[in-house]
């Protein structure tokens, strides 16, 4: 069966995990594998995270929106990279259609409230904060000249003279970004004002275009390192990529504003902090050299 399990797992490594850290132990790992798991975690630590619950019956999540309405998010209860995620959610027919998809991933599903802010990656050690990105959906600015195919093509260009490729992928010019245009009733061929944001699609994840902003760790306050070295030590690991939402933004105190925990990243992908869109690189050699690995800690099983 160890044989067995080692063959899957490696596949599943191979296909969906390169890039990905493995420091932490099967024990740890398997401790951040479901979203449930996380949020279990979050409310023994008094962290802030989202009022959500798990489900196979789908009417589950249909009597959670009545409870306590719009918008929501709609996630595969274990996945990676964003996979089968939906939000925000507004309306009973966008719930179904992202039930639907989710199952698609996993059979059990998530529910969760929506907070509208600013999505961060944060990458924590036992030494501290190693290095934070904003994750920004797939996006082009307007310059009240070029159509937003233009603006495609253009952005696509300057990706590739950074060499983003291929941890990014360049943005899609089809159906997918022509149903998400017209949602907002624009078409490729719409000319966006001067510095208007037009959003492309609705993940944050590299896989459909999505970028990252490195964000320099010294603009934050000493009660967010705190709070973040209290997710590590809740799932006793030695590295974690942490997902949270703040509405104001990581540079302002968390005690000041709203914010949610999303999950903790057992093997989080760190290829990702070598190419960003904006800012520079951190470099995480030293960092990641600091790290103790785990005598047997079994690498190779899921």
């Amino acid at each position: 069966m160890k044989l067995i399990k080692q063959v899957i797992y490696k596949w599943i490594s191979s296909k969906f995990m390169g890039g990905c850290s493995n420091y932490n132990s099967l024990e740890v790992r398997r401790g951040c594998r479901s979203k449930k798991q996380a949020r279990d975690k979050f409310a023994e630590g008094n962290i802030p995270h989202a009022k959500g619950t798990i489900f196979f019956n789908p009417f589950t999540a249909v009597k959670f929106a009545k409870e306590h309405g719009f918008p929501l998010v709609i996630k595969p209860n274990v996945s990676g990279f964003s996979r089968g995620s939906h939000f925000p959610i507004l309306n009973y027919k966008e719930l179904w259609r992202a039930i639907f998809f989710a199952k698609l991933w996993w059979p059990t599903t998530v529910v969760e409230q929506y907070l509208q802010g600013k999505n961060y990656r944060v990458v924590m050690t036992k030494s501290g904060v190693i290095s934070v990105l904003q994750r920004y959906p797939a996006f082009v600015k307007g310059d009240g000249v070029s159509t937003i195919s233009t603006l495609i093509h253009t952005e696509n260009n300057v990706r590739e003279k950074m060499g983003l490729y291929p941890c990014n992928n360049p943005i899609s010019l089809g159906q997918q970004t022509i149903h998400y245009l017209a949602k907002q009733g624009l078409t490729l061929s719409s000319i966006p004002d001067t510095e208007q944001q037009i959003d492309l699609f609705y993940r944050i994840s590299l896989a459909p275009g999505g970028v990252v902003e490195t964000i320099q760790r010294d603009l934050i306050p000493a009660y967010n390192n705190e709070l973040f070295a209290k997710v590590l030590a809740l799932f006793d690991a030695e590295i974690l990529g942490i997902d949270v939402i703040m509405e104001q933004g990581i540079e302002h105190d968390a005690r000041n504003q709203k914010l949610i925990f999303l999950e903790v990243n057992s093997r989080p992908y760190l290829n990702m902090h070598n190419y960003p869109r904006y800012g520079q690189a951190d470099d995480l050699s030293e960092h990641l050299g600091l790290i103790t690995i785990v005598k047997n800690q079994q690498a190779d099983i899921f």
